[in-house]
């Protein structure tokens, strides 16, 4: 396995649906030894989660990951607050963003990179009932067009 092989261990597939997204940032995590054992099996999920900056401080609330079974009486807290690693001008930018503007942050997946867990968040701003019907259509009006084309290009039997 190559050095930067990236694993993913958890996506968020309705963040897409329900967030316009805007910028991205690769967030290191602090976590347990049982937390990182649970998540190396791909016992997480980020569906709930979102981030939130407390004191210079950037948060991942609601991430759920799995108690490690061998870890018996030294287990992890499930829905514990896990502290997000970025640069401070990445938490000065989010934090002027965040309490301008109405965004949220919104982990998009969670990965090994090297050995280490990594967040992938999203500045994100929610989506209104009628934008995520403006998607649906969007995206079938695109599948049916595709299938038009791919049945124009069959040759010809004989």
């Amino acid at each position: 396995m190559p050095a930067e092989a990236e694993r993913t261990v958890v996506a968020n597939r309705r963040a897409r649906h329900d967030y316009h997204l805007e910028e991205t940032y690769e967030a290191g995590i602090q976590l347990l030894g049982s937390e990182v054992k649970s998540l190396r099996e791909g016992r997480a999920s980020v569906q709930d989660a979102y981030a939130k900056v407390r004191g210079g401080e950037v948060w991942l609330v609601n991430m759920h990951i799995a108690p490690y079974p061998q870890a018996g009486p030294f287990n992890h807290d499930p829905l514990r607050p896990r502290k997000l690693l970025l640069h401070k001008a990445e938490i000065r930018r989010l934090v002027g963003k965040v309490k301008e503007r109405g965004y949220t942050l919104v982990p998009l997946r969670v990965y090994f990179r090297r050995g280490l867990a990594k967040v992938e968040l999203a500045l994100a701003r929610g989506k209104k009932q009628y934008d995520k019907r403006e998607d649906l259509a969007r995206r079938e009006a695109e599948r049916q067009m595709a299938r038009a084309l791919a049945g124009r290009r069959r040759p010809a039997r004989v």
